[in-house]
């Protein structure tokens, strides 16, 4: 299913569970298997804009706009 922005979205059934808030002054953490879900690059929209996370072929991630 397209969304009108051309992002795919996921079926509600398949969405991963809710991330729980950290305690106070924790910062959140996810891990990039949580994010990527088997995939090697993802689109993040943020602000209006598109950035890529892509792992690399060192294994490493990177993110653009």
């Amino acid at each position: 299913m397209s969304q009108p922005d051309g992002v795919d979205s996921v079926p509600p059934a398949v969405q991963e569970p809710a991330i729980p808030m950290p305690p106070a002054g924790a910062t959140a953490q996810i891990s990039s298997q949580s994010l990527l879900r088997g995939q090697r690059e993802i689109t993040i929209l943020h602000g209006g804009d598109r950035y890529r996370l892509r792992i690399t072929a060192n294994d490493k991630l990177i993110l653009t706009k």
